[in-house]
Order: C-alpha cells, then sequence, then structure tokens
C-alpha cells in the first residue's frame, strides 16, 4: 500500500528544482508543439529568462543533492551505491555542465558546440524522469504525483516536439 507522508527538505527542494527545469524547457516546446503560443507572454518571458531559470534547477538540484548525500552517508566510490544513484548523479553532472556554460562568454567561445552541449538537457529530461519514478516509488509525499505529472508531460510534449519536426523535415 502506498503511504503519502509530507516531504522532506530535500524532497521539496527536488521538487522545487523541477519546477524550474520544466519553465526553462517550456518555451521551445510550446512554440513547436503549439505555435499560437509564441505571441503569449509567458513563453516569451520564460525564454528571456531561461538561463536564470535553468541555473535556479541547478542550485536547488544541488541542496537536494547534498542534503540527501549527507544525510546517507553515500559512498560513491562504492559501486553498488553509485549504480543505485546513477541517475541522479549523471543528471546532476549534466546540470553542472549547463550551469557552467551558461553564460555570454561560453556561447562565443564554444559556438556550435555550445547548442551540441545544451542538447544534453534532453537526456537529462528522460534520467530525471526515471529518477523520480525509481526513487518516488512507495515513497510518495504529497508533491510526489504534481513532479511525476511535471516530467512525464513535458517528456511527452517534447515527444511530440521532435516528432513534429521531424514531419517537416
Amino acid at each position: 500500500m502506498i503511504t503519502i507522508d509530507l516531504p522532506p527538505l530535500s524532497n521539496t527542494l527536488g521538487f522545487v528544482s523541477l519546477i524550474c527545469y520544466v519553465l526553462s524547457l517550456l518555451p521551445t516546446i510550446l512554440r513547436v508543439v503549439f505555435p499560437k503560443t509564441k505571441k503569449n507572454r509567458i513563453p516569451k518571458f520564460l525564454l528571456k529568462h531561461r538561463r536564470t531559470i535553468g541555473i535556479l534547477a541547478f542550485i536547488f538540484a544541488l541542496g537536494h543533492g547534498y542534503i540527501l548525500v549527507k544525510k546517507r552517508d553515500v559512498d560513491f566510490f562504492d559501486l553498488k551505491t553509485l549504480w543505485i544513484y546513477i541517475q541522479g548523479v549523471i543528471t546532476f553532472g549534466i546540470f553542472t555542465l549547463l550551469t557552467i556554460t551558461s553564460n555570454d562568454w561560453s556561447v562565443k567561445k564554444l559556438k556550435k558546440n555550445w547548442k551540441r552541449l545544451h542538447q544534453l538537457t534532453y537526456l537529462a529530461m528522460f534520467l530525471l524522469t526515471w529518477h523520480i519514478w525509481d526513487k518516488m516509488s512507495g515513497h510518495w509525499t504529497y508533491i510526489t504525483p504534481v513532479g511525476v505529472i511535471m516530467i512525464t508531460g513535458i517528456t511527452i510534449l517534447f515527444l511530440v516536439r521532435r516528432w513534429k519536426e521531424w514531419q517537416v523535415e
């Protein structure tokens, strides 16, 4: 039986990080899947502040990870332990790269490679979906269903976006 608990601070930080991450993905996905949203203020605002929102997602994810690693005394040099947390570790690594390169200097220096590097965000999206489903199974809080719906919804919208782009090519 599933029990629903109050979320600990670590889960709340992970949830806020997820909200920021989804908000950073929305503008491009909405523009392709729902073209009429191009003129809407919200996607324009999100697009303008995408980097800042992405950096906020990283900061909250850092807090989420730090609290959990400290609380559980995780040893990443133990392969069995590393395998248990592999989705979170890889996703966090991707978020770290994206955050470090979310500035004008990196865009200028990396040129086309900057865009390629930032395509990793979509790999992170799939890893994050796996991470949430895997880690929250049987440990549901009041925010878990919302988080699951958000990450699943944005993933489905991304797949619809790719399908629409593929049809145009």
